[in-house]
């Protein structure tokens, strides 16, 4: 056993704790640019109450609200910009994971210079960025417990994530309450999202016994909830537990990684712009399978946690879930044709290597095409 641990995250968690966001924001700074959405923080009120937490605790604020589904590189450098224009000195992050990856990128070039695609690829570094706070309204991506912004570049379809401890946010605020407007069909992607972070990372070859410990308990907590949540339950604790399994999730993958199956659906999500959460549907079974002989234990740990025994009805035990949240899907259900897998597989050594590289089993240029195409 040999590993470090590095990860000083400031959560604040509970129902009704958006009320604090006013406070955390005038410890940070006195002009706050709050980084959301097209239409859901307006429509659900949210975004109007944030608004007014922060100008009563004395800070001022302006809205960029550009943020898409799969953010885009030059949507982060134009929100940058805009920030500078505006004299901001403190960021927040209003919405679901692609707003609060959006705001994390957001911050990070408001105080460093030059294309962002440096920084994404290495051939840059950076180690500052405006003071973040970020408030998750979806339970998924977990991005308000990491420090990864995952970006699209328009111009070419890699799919790839600033990784900084620099954009760990300086607190988020985690409250169930802001979740309970999600349509179910978000759920259902935001949550598979959520479990797949904790199901990489424990098969994670860099994994560790505190991403263990933790990836455990995320996906123990939507084995039982996500069903439920979907279903129409009102329960606040199940709500509670479900959008701590997402942060959760966001923490393991920031010690841990993840592995193959992410790390094949960015490509799609790139060139095709597809739900990122249903292109890890139509993927995860199919690379689960390829890969038990892996870690043969760790995979009969996870299928317990999902209603099975052990790792040989782990496959059985995720089609299930998928069925039961109505998120059974392929990749030419999504789009994708054949004709899109030599690019998606070289894109996704190209953009994934590290992903590659932590998955239990090793999969050459000719494996992965093939778990592309059983995928279809």
């Amino acid at each position: 056993m040999n590993f470090t641990y590095n990860l000083s995250v400031n959560l604040l968690f509970g129902r009704g704790k958006i009320a604090e966001i006013g406070t955390l924001a005038a410890q940070y700074g006195r002009k706050a640019l709050i980084v959301t959405g097209t239409s859901s923080t307006r429509k659900s009120g949210l975004l109007e109450r944030t608004v007014e937490y922060v100008k009563s605790a004395g800070v001022e604020s302006v809205i960029y609200d550009k943020v898409v589904q799969n953010p885009l590189t030059t949507t982060a450098e134009d929100g940058a910009l805009f920030a500078r224009q505006q004299n901001c000195d403190v960021i927040i992050g209003l919405g679901g994971g692609s707003i609060m990856d959006c705001a994390k990128a957001i911050a990070f070039l408001a105080k460093n210079d030059g294309d962002i695609n440096d920084y994404i690829f290495g051939r840059r570094t950076g180690s500052e960025a405006l003071p973040l706070l970020l408030v998750p309204t979806t339970c998924g991506t977990g991005s308000e417990g990491n420090g990864f912004a995952v970006l699209t570049n328009p111009e070419t379809g890699d799919k790839k994530s600033l990784r900084t401890n620099a954009i760990v946010a300086k607190a988020s605020i985690i409250d169930s309450d802001l979740m309970r407007t999600m349509p179910k069909s978000l759920l259902a992607t935001v949550g598979f999202d959520a479990l797949t972070h904790c199901m990489e990372a424990y098969i994670s070859k860099i994994a560790n016994p505190i991403s263990d410990a933790l990836s455990l308990q995320g996906m123990e907590y939507i084995g039982r909830c996500l069903v439920p949540l979907y279903e129409g339950s009102e329960d606040p604790e199940l709500w509670d537990q479900m959008t701590a399994a997402s942060t959760l999730g966001g923490m393991v993958i920031h010690m841990a990684g993840v592995t193959l199956t992410h790390g094949m659906e960015h490509p799609v999500s790139g060139l095709k712009d597809v739900v990122h959460g249903k292109g890890l549907a139509a993927l995860t079974p199919v690379v689960m399978a390829a890969s038990i002989e892996g870690c043969p234990a760790k995979m009969a740990e996870i299928s317990k946690r999902l209603g099975g025994t052990d790792e040989n009805d782990l496959v059985a035990a995720i089609g299930s879930l998928l069925e039961k949240i109505g998120l059974t899907t392929s990749l030419s259900k999504l789009g994708v044709r054949p004709d899109d897998i030599e690019w998606m597989t070289d894109n996704c050594f190209k953009v994934s290597a590290a992903g590659i590289a932590n998955h239990p089993v090793t999969f050459d240029h000719e494996g992965i095409w093939k778990l592309y195409t059983d995928a279809m």
